[in-house]
Protein backbone atom coordinates (compact mmCIF):
# COMPACT_ATOMS: atom_id res chain seq x y z
CA UNK A 1 0.00 0.00 0.00
CA UNK A 2 1.47 3.41 -0.97
CA UNK A 3 2.74 5.61 1.85
CA UNK A 4 0.33 8.42 2.70
CA UNK A 5 1.42 11.37 4.86
CA UNK A 6 -0.77 11.89 7.91
CA UNK A 7 1.32 14.53 9.63
CA UNK A 8 -1.53 16.96 10.26
CA UNK A 9 -5.01 15.60 10.96
CA UNK A 10 -7.40 18.54 11.31
CA UNK A 11 -10.79 18.15 12.97
CA UNK A 12 -13.60 20.32 11.62
CA UNK A 13 -17.13 20.36 13.10
CA UNK A 14 -19.47 18.87 10.51
CA UNK A 15 -22.15 21.47 11.28
CA UNK A 16 -19.93 24.45 10.36
CA UNK A 17 -20.13 25.02 6.56
CA UNK A 18 -17.78 28.02 6.64
CA UNK A 19 -15.09 26.06 8.50
CA UNK A 20 -15.51 23.17 6.06
CA UNK A 21 -15.14 25.51 3.10
CA UNK A 22 -11.98 26.99 4.61
CA UNK A 23 -10.54 23.50 5.12
CA UNK A 24 -10.56 22.94 1.36
CA UNK A 25 -7.63 25.35 1.01
CA UNK A 26 -5.59 24.39 4.08
CA UNK A 27 -2.28 22.49 3.98
CA UNK A 28 -3.30 19.68 6.33
CA UNK A 29 -2.78 16.11 5.16
CA UNK A 30 -6.15 14.92 6.47
CA UNK A 31 -9.51 16.59 7.13
CA UNK A 32 -11.73 14.91 9.73
CA UNK A 33 -15.34 16.08 9.67
CA UNK A 34 -16.55 15.52 13.20
CA UNK A 35 -20.06 14.25 13.89
CA UNK A 36 -19.22 13.35 17.49
CA UNK A 37 -17.83 15.63 20.23
CA UNK A 38 -17.69 18.82 18.16
CA UNK A 39 -21.40 18.75 17.25
CA UNK A 40 -24.12 19.40 19.82
CA UNK A 41 -27.05 16.94 19.82
CA UNK A 42 -29.43 19.56 18.47
CA UNK A 43 -27.06 20.26 15.55
CA UNK A 44 -26.67 16.65 14.39
CA UNK A 45 -29.37 16.94 11.74
CA UNK A 46 -27.78 20.07 10.26
CA UNK A 47 -24.41 18.33 10.19
CA UNK A 48 -25.84 15.43 8.22
CA UNK A 49 -27.36 17.86 5.72
CA UNK A 50 -23.94 19.45 5.28
CA UNK A 51 -22.44 16.03 4.53
CA UNK A 52 -24.95 15.58 1.74
CA UNK A 53 -23.14 18.24 -0.29
CA UNK A 54 -19.70 16.65 0.15
CA UNK A 55 -17.78 13.81 -1.44
CA UNK A 56 -14.27 12.39 -1.59
CA UNK A 57 -13.45 15.06 -4.18
CA UNK A 58 -14.38 17.90 -1.82
CA UNK A 59 -10.86 18.05 -0.34
CA UNK A 60 -8.48 17.56 -3.27
CA UNK A 61 -5.03 16.37 -2.29
CA UNK A 62 -6.18 15.58 1.24
CA UNK A 63 -7.49 12.50 2.95
CA UNK A 64 -11.17 12.86 3.86
CA UNK A 65 -12.31 11.17 7.07
CA UNK A 66 -15.59 11.36 8.97
CA UNK A 67 -15.70 10.76 12.72
CA UNK A 68 -19.07 9.19 13.44
CA UNK A 69 -21.11 9.29 16.63
CA UNK A 70 -20.23 7.11 19.57
CA UNK A 71 -23.08 4.71 18.73
CA UNK A 72 -20.96 3.36 15.84
CA UNK A 73 -23.26 4.34 12.96
CA UNK A 74 -26.23 2.54 14.53
CA UNK A 75 -28.35 5.58 13.64
CA UNK A 76 -29.68 4.93 10.11
CA UNK A 77 -29.69 8.64 9.27
CA UNK A 78 -26.05 9.01 10.22
CA UNK A 79 -25.05 5.90 8.32
CA UNK A 80 -26.85 7.07 5.20
CA UNK A 81 -25.22 10.52 5.33
CA UNK A 82 -21.74 9.11 5.88
CA UNK A 83 -21.98 6.55 3.10
CA UNK A 84 -23.36 9.14 0.69
CA UNK A 85 -20.32 11.36 1.32
CA UNK A 86 -17.98 8.48 0.36
CA UNK A 87 -15.08 9.44 2.67
CA UNK A 88 -11.69 7.77 2.46
CA UNK A 89 -12.23 6.47 5.98
CA UNK A 90 -14.62 6.44 8.92
CA UNK A 91 -13.12 7.25 12.32
CA UNK A 92 -14.82 5.21 15.04
CA UNK A 93 -14.75 6.77 18.53
CA UNK A 94 -14.99 5.03 21.90
CA UNK A 95 -13.69 1.74 20.51
CA UNK A 96 -13.52 -0.88 23.23
CA UNK A 97 -12.94 -4.07 21.25
CA UNK A 98 -12.30 -5.45 17.80
CA UNK A 99 -16.01 -6.35 17.66
CA UNK A 100 -16.86 -2.62 17.64
CA UNK A 101 -14.92 -2.18 14.39
CA UNK A 102 -16.36 -5.31 12.83
CA UNK A 103 -19.84 -3.98 13.60
CA UNK A 104 -19.13 -0.65 11.89
CA UNK A 105 -17.58 -2.30 8.84
CA UNK A 106 -20.67 -4.47 8.44
CA UNK A 107 -22.77 -1.31 8.31
CA UNK A 108 -20.39 0.31 5.83
CA UNK A 109 -20.31 -2.75 3.61
CA UNK A 110 -24.08 -2.61 3.37
CA UNK A 111 -23.78 0.52 1.21
CA UNK A 112 -22.79 0.85 -2.44
CA UNK A 113 -19.46 2.55 -1.61
CA UNK A 114 -18.61 0.27 1.29
CA UNK A 115 -15.57 -1.53 -0.08
CA UNK A 116 -13.88 1.80 -0.82
CA UNK A 117 -14.13 3.08 2.78
CA UNK A 118 -11.46 2.22 5.36
CA UNK A 119 -11.64 2.47 9.15
CA UNK A 120 -9.71 4.45 11.73
CA UNK A 121 -10.09 3.61 15.43
CA UNK A 122 -9.95 5.96 18.42
CA UNK A 123 -7.99 4.49 21.32
CA UNK A 124 -9.47 6.53 24.15
CA UNK A 125 -10.85 4.11 26.72
CA UNK A 126 -9.18 1.86 29.33
CA UNK A 127 -10.75 -1.13 27.54
CA UNK A 128 -9.11 -0.08 24.27
CA UNK A 129 -5.71 0.23 25.93
CA UNK A 130 -5.98 -3.31 27.26
CA UNK A 131 -7.28 -4.61 23.92
CA UNK A 132 -5.01 -2.60 21.62
CA UNK A 133 -3.36 -5.70 20.18
CA UNK A 134 -6.69 -7.37 19.43
CA UNK A 135 -8.08 -4.15 17.94
CA UNK A 136 -5.12 -3.86 15.57
CA UNK A 137 -5.32 -7.58 14.90
CA UNK A 138 -8.83 -7.31 13.47
CA UNK A 139 -7.05 -6.56 10.17
CA UNK A 140 -6.37 -10.28 9.95
CA UNK A 141 -10.12 -10.87 10.00
CA UNK A 142 -10.61 -8.62 6.97
CA UNK A 143 -11.40 -5.34 8.72
CA UNK A 144 -10.02 -2.43 6.64
CA UNK A 145 -8.34 -0.73 9.59
CA UNK A 146 -5.66 1.79 8.59
CA UNK A 147 -4.95 3.96 11.59
CA UNK A 148 -5.12 4.17 15.39
CA UNK A 149 -5.88 7.63 16.80
CA UNK A 150 -5.08 8.39 20.43
CA UNK A 151 -7.85 10.22 22.27
CA UNK A 152 -5.87 11.80 25.09
CA UNK A 153 -8.73 13.92 26.46
CA UNK A 154 -11.04 10.93 26.87
CA UNK A 155 -8.24 8.81 28.30
CA UNK A 156 -7.64 11.51 30.91
CA UNK A 157 -11.33 11.56 31.74
CA UNK A 158 -11.81 7.81 32.00
CA UNK A 159 -8.53 6.93 33.73
CA UNK A 160 -8.39 10.05 35.95
CA UNK A 161 -4.73 10.47 35.01
CA UNK A 162 -4.06 14.22 34.51
CA UNK A 163 -2.65 15.42 31.18
CA UNK A 164 0.33 17.32 32.53
CA UNK A 165 3.09 19.02 30.50
CA UNK A 166 5.44 16.38 29.14
CA UNK A 167 2.72 13.68 29.36
CA UNK A 168 5.15 11.38 31.17
CA UNK A 169 2.39 9.24 32.68
CA UNK A 170 1.01 8.57 29.21
CA UNK A 171 4.24 7.41 27.56
CA UNK A 172 3.79 3.71 28.47
CA UNK A 173 0.30 3.80 26.97
CA UNK A 174 1.58 5.58 23.87
CA UNK A 175 4.22 2.91 23.33
CA UNK A 176 1.67 0.15 23.89
CA UNK A 177 -0.53 1.65 21.15
CA UNK A 178 2.40 2.09 18.76
CA UNK A 179 3.54 -1.50 19.29
CA UNK A 180 0.01 -2.79 18.64
CA UNK A 181 -0.29 -0.70 15.49
CA UNK A 182 3.00 -1.88 14.06
CA UNK A 183 1.95 -5.52 14.28
CA UNK A 184 -0.35 -4.70 11.34
CA UNK A 185 1.62 -1.82 9.77
CA UNK A 186 -0.95 0.72 10.92
CA UNK A 187 -0.29 4.43 11.40
CA UNK A 188 -0.68 6.11 14.80
CA UNK A 189 -1.94 9.68 15.27
CA UNK A 190 -1.28 11.57 18.50
CA UNK A 191 -4.09 13.28 20.41
CA UNK A 192 -5.00 16.96 20.32
CA UNK A 193 -3.41 19.83 22.18
CA UNK A 194 -6.25 21.85 23.70
CA UNK A 195 -4.22 25.07 24.04
CA UNK A 196 -4.07 25.74 20.30
CA UNK A 197 -2.30 29.09 20.78
CA UNK A 198 0.76 27.56 22.48
CA UNK A 199 3.04 26.86 19.50
CA UNK A 200 6.01 25.91 21.68
CA UNK A 201 4.00 23.26 23.51
CA UNK A 202 2.59 22.00 20.22
CA UNK A 203 6.08 21.59 18.80
CA UNK A 204 7.17 19.80 21.98
CA UNK A 205 4.26 17.34 21.80
CA UNK A 206 4.85 16.72 18.09
CA UNK A 207 8.53 16.05 18.70
CA UNK A 208 7.66 13.71 21.57
CA UNK A 209 5.09 11.87 19.46
CA UNK A 210 7.50 11.47 16.59
CA UNK A 211 10.24 10.19 18.90
CA UNK A 212 7.76 7.56 20.14
CA UNK A 213 7.08 6.36 16.61
CA UNK A 214 3.84 8.18 15.82
CA UNK A 215 3.03 9.43 12.33
CA UNK A 216 1.10 12.64 12.91
CA UNK A 217 -0.86 14.88 15.25
CA UNK A 218 -4.57 15.52 15.74
CA UNK A 219 -5.25 19.25 15.36
CA UNK A 220 -8.14 21.52 16.29
CA UNK A 221 -7.02 24.80 14.69
CA UNK A 222 -5.56 25.70 11.27
CA UNK A 223 -2.74 27.56 13.01
CA UNK A 224 -1.33 24.23 14.19
CA UNK A 225 -0.88 22.74 10.72
CA UNK A 226 2.51 24.19 9.78
CA UNK A 227 4.23 22.94 12.94
CA UNK A 228 2.86 19.40 12.60
CA UNK A 229 3.78 19.23 8.92
CA UNK A 230 7.33 20.38 9.63
CA UNK A 231 7.97 18.08 12.60
CA UNK A 232 6.59 14.89 11.06
CA UNK A 233 8.25 15.39 7.68
CA UNK A 234 11.60 13.56 7.32
CA UNK A 235 14.38 16.01 8.16
CA UNK A 236 17.06 16.80 5.55
CA UNK A 237 19.70 14.87 7.49
CA UNK A 238 17.41 11.82 7.61
CA UNK A 239 16.83 11.99 3.86
CA UNK A 240 20.58 12.36 3.25
CA UNK A 241 21.31 9.29 5.41
CA UNK A 242 18.58 7.28 3.70
CA UNK A 243 19.86 8.23 0.27
CA UNK A 244 23.39 7.22 1.19
CA UNK A 245 22.24 3.84 2.55
CA UNK A 246 20.16 3.13 -0.57
CA UNK A 247 23.06 4.13 -2.84
CA UNK A 248 25.54 1.97 -0.92
CA UNK A 249 23.48 -1.19 -1.33
CA UNK A 250 23.04 -0.59 -5.07
CA UNK A 251 26.79 -0.53 -5.77
CA UNK A 252 27.85 -3.59 -7.80
CA UNK A 253 30.51 -4.56 -5.29
CA UNK A 254 27.89 -4.70 -2.52
CA UNK A 255 25.43 -6.91 -4.37
CA UNK A 256 24.31 -9.74 -2.13
CA UNK A 257 25.99 -8.34 0.97
CA UNK A 258 24.00 -8.25 4.20
CA UNK A 259 26.28 -5.91 6.13
CA UNK A 260 28.27 -2.86 5.02
CA UNK A 261 30.50 -0.25 6.61
CA UNK A 262 29.46 3.33 5.85
CA UNK A 263 31.14 6.39 7.37
CA UNK A 264 32.62 4.28 10.13
CA UNK A 265 29.32 2.64 11.07
CA UNK A 266 27.82 -0.76 10.35
CA UNK A 267 24.64 -0.86 8.29
CA UNK A 268 22.56 -3.95 7.57
CA UNK A 269 19.94 -4.71 4.97
CA UNK A 270 17.29 -4.03 7.60
CA UNK A 271 18.52 -0.41 7.52
CA UNK A 272 17.82 -0.40 3.79
CA UNK A 273 14.14 -0.98 4.51
CA UNK A 274 14.07 1.91 6.97
CA UNK A 275 15.94 4.11 4.51
CA UNK A 276 13.51 3.35 1.72
CA UNK A 277 10.55 4.27 3.92
CA UNK A 278 12.17 7.61 4.74
CA UNK A 279 12.77 8.32 1.05
CA UNK A 280 9.22 7.31 0.12
CA UNK A 281 7.72 9.45 2.87
CA UNK A 282 9.86 12.45 1.92
CA UNK A 283 8.71 12.14 -1.69
CA UNK A 284 5.07 11.76 -0.63
CA UNK A 285 5.30 14.87 1.56
CA UNK A 286 6.91 16.83 -1.25
CA UNK A 287 4.19 15.83 -3.72
CA UNK A 288 1.48 16.78 -1.27
CA UNK A 289 3.06 20.10 -0.31
CA UNK A 290 3.45 21.14 -3.98
CA UNK A 291 -0.32 21.00 -4.48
Amino acid sequence: MPIRPRRSVLYVPADKPRAIEKARGLDCDTVVLDLEDAVAPEAKAAARETLAALSRDSFPGREFVIRVGSAGMSDPGEAEAVLAARPDAVLVPKVRSAADLQHVQERIDGGSAGAEIALWAMIETPEALLAAGAIAGCCMAGVRLRCLVIGTNDLALETRVPLEPGRAAYVPWFMQIVAAARTQRLDVIDGVLNDFRDEALLRSECLQARSLGMDGKSLIHPGQIAVANAVFRPAPQEVAWAGAVAAAFTLPENKGKGVLAMDGRMIERLHLGAAQRILDMAQACERKDRR
